[in-house]
């Protein structure tokens, strides 16, 4: 186990999200040595530096060198934390590294994971060493899945307190989302599409929503076509981060003992709103959603991606971009005997990044809080890993609001 030095150490603070979660840390908890003790950890010692300036932290604050080639330094910086925040993607290219060393320390690990190939693959290697040694390796902290994994989870309380037993059947709708890309994301996902390139079973894992769990009895709804919602009510199109929250939810479940049940059925799309304006906006978006993939797919289209579309890696959103960007997600669950219940999550910052950075710092810092009687080591989801304590957090300190509207 841990000296437990820190409570935490921010893994790829010099980049652009791991950059704004060493801020968030430094605002809100301190300069490392108060009730938070935090320290910053990356590649370049230099960068690093910078950071620490650019935010404001006292000289004091420990600064960490620790490539992810060198396995002695990260076993020597896993050994000093309770908890390891990485931010440093895409994951598969850098991650596996220091996860394994979090798991050879039974450190606790969270990451900001949208990488399905990759978790089914760390899976399957490291679910059994950490185990063993009790390390909780939490997967998918930032928007892609805490809000979708932690809405169903909060839906579902309210249906069994409601009905005596959960939802069957439980549709995730985006409302709203204001917010932007960074050069981290544009890198994970054509890191996923070379995956696909060199071996095509990875595209049937990523369409499959039981990638990372048993498969459950119920056959899942179709999430590439356009739906009519009439009781929400809203035409519904496609949504790009439904590929990895939906394998996240139903994990979710199956580590849990299926408290959803084993018929359970999850379906996760972009609102586009109700009328004829609704049906084209959604028809528009679904058939943008196959045009973005087949291009993603095209060598001299993911070149021009590469240089001119979106930024580089360490890039991202402004400050204002991201002070006034915000999400808005409804949960319509139904039983059986179809008896409704409905929940909203909502963030008060940017989804990507804004909101990520404090949501993926409130997750270290509850796992680091969770007993092991609880939680033992293994690798985690979000809502099964922490449940109701995460949610509670979040909403008393990053900004999110759970709430039940009918």
């Amino acid at each position: 186990m841990s000296a437990q030095e820190f409570d935490v150490i921010v893994y790829g603070a010099s980049g652009f999200t791991g950059r704004l979660v060493a801020e968030y840390l430094q605002r809100t908890y301190g300069g490392g040595d108060g009730d938070v003790r935090w320290a910053m950890a990356g590649r370049d010692r230099e960068k690093l530096k910078a950071v620490a300036i650019e935010i404001g932290a006292p000289m004091s604050l420990t600064l960490i060198e620790a490539k992810t080639s060198d396995t002695g330094a990260l076993d020597a910086l896993a050994h000093r934390a309770r908890v390891v925040i990485t931010t440093a993607g895409p994951y598969q290219r850098y991650g596996e590294p220091l996860l394994a060393a979090c798991v050879r320390a039974g450190v606790d690990y969270v990451d900001l994971c949208g990488e399905p190939n990759w978790m089914a693959a760390m899976i399957a290697k490291y679910e059994k060493p950490a185990q063993e040694s009790g390390a909780r390796i939490v997967f998918s902290c930032g928007f892609d899945s805490i809000p979708f994994d932690c809405g169903v989870w909060f839906l579902q309380q309210e249906a069994k307190r409601r009905f005596g037993k959960p939802a069957r059947d439980v549709r995730g709708r985006v409302r709203k989302m204001k917010g932007g890309f960074s050069g981290g994301t544009l890198a994970s996902m054509l890191a996923t599409q070379d995956a696909v390139r060199r071996d095509p079973k990875i595209g049937t894992l990523l369409a499959d929503p039981f990638a990372l769990s048993p498969r459950a009895l119920a056959p899942q709804p179709d999430g590439d076509k356009p739906v009519h919602d009439a009781d929400i009510p809203t035409w519904s199109a496609p949504f790009v981060m439904a590929t990895i929250n939906t394998k996240n939810v139903h994990r979710t479940n199956a580590l849990r003992n299926y408290p959803y049940g084993q018929d359970f059925t999850y379906s996760e799309m972009m609102a586009t709103g109700p009328g004829d304006a609704g049906k084209k906006r959604a028809n528009g978006a679904a058939g943008q959603s196959k045009m973005q993939a087949g291009m993603l797919g095209f060598a001299p289209t993911r070149w021009l991606l590469r240089r001119f579309a979106l930024p580089k890696p360490g890039e991202g959103p402004s400050k204002e971009e991201r002070e006034t960007g915000m999400y808005d997600v409804l949960y319509v669950g139904t039983t059986p005997d179809g008896q409704s219940v409905r929940a909203a999550v909502t963030g008060d910052r940017d989804p990507g990044y804004g909101s990520t950075s404090k949501m993926i710092t409130e997750a270290a810092l509850c796992l680091k809080d969770t007993p092991r009687s609880e939680t033992p080591g293994g690798v985690w989801t979000p809502a099964a890993a922490m449940g109701d304590a995460l949610i509670d957090r979040l909403a008393t300190r990053a900004g999110l609001r759970f709430s039940i509207e009918s």
